[in-house]
């Protein structure tokens, strides 16, 4: 029997704490589908609005994950909450959550730039760019896939040294990086990144696409980041202009 007892705080918040206790005991192990809203909700004697209400807040806190359409799950990692009002590194990200950085799968090569990273980069003729794959963990979980593109002519000494930080290597090369312009898109299917992040089916990735600038405005990176969306939650700090 699992309905809640009597308790002074609203009744949301004691569903949360059931929810949590009933994954923290192994009854509802990580990658767990929770029961429906009907079934949860009769399970715990409360209504469906109160339900949902303690859903969006694990939601938030990244305890649970919503697939539409398929259902809610116990979340399989702790979430990284990332404001995108300021310009941090993935490394920088993962390390305010909290939790320890790695890499894996890392790999350099050198491509022609094409017609659209001439255009990017503002190339005025060809030009070979550097072209670094790498995974990118937390806590040795695979979390984001990353593609970054730098022009040869930025890093004229090569990246002999190179750490796996490119912000930090751009620093060094005396061209750090001082602000970026971002797109950022859904992705609801990739070949090669959902196998490397072990992305599962009915789950989906943020990519953002970012063009970073030095303190002269010359792009000097082209960044491809895959983010895994039960791991990255994003917000922004919005204001009202003033008339």
């Amino acid at each position: 029997m699992n309905q809640l007892r009597p308790d002074t705080r609203p009744l949301y918040m004691l569903v949360i704490d059931r929810i949590k206790e009933m994954s923290a005991s192994g009854e509802w192990p990580p990658g767990t589908r929770l029961p429906s809203e009907f079934e949860l909700a009769k399970m715990f004697g409360v209504s469906r609005a109160t339900l949902r209400e303690a859903l969006r807040v694990l939601e938030e806190e990244g305890a649970v994950v919503r697939r539409h359409g398929i259902g809610t799950f116990i979340a399989e990692r702790s979430l990284v909450q990332a404001g995108i009002e300021q310009l941090f590194s993935v490394t920088e990200w993962i390390e305010r959550a909290g939790r320890t950085p790695g890499t894996t799968g890392f790999s350099i090569g050198e491509v022609e730039a094409g017609k659209e990273d001439q255009e990017a980069f503002g190339l005025k003729g060809p030009e070979s760019l550097y072209l670094i794959h790498r995974i990118r963990t937390a806590d040795d979980d695979p979390v984001v896939y990353c593609e970054d593109r730098v022009p040869k002519s930025v890093l004229p000494d090569g990246l002999d040294g190179f750490d796996g930080s490119i912000f930090n290597h751009l620093e060094a090369a005396g061209r750090p990086i001082t602000y970026a312009r971002t797109v950022i898109k859904p992705i609801a299917h990739h070949p090669e990144v959902f196998p490397a992040l072990d992305v599962k089916e009915g789950q989906a990735l943020l990519l953002l696409e970012q063009m970073h600038f030095d303190a002269s405005d010359s792009p000097v990176l082209l960044s491809a980041n895959y983010f895994r969306t039960d791991t990255f939650h994003f917000h922004v700090f919005r204001r009202r202009p003033k008339e």
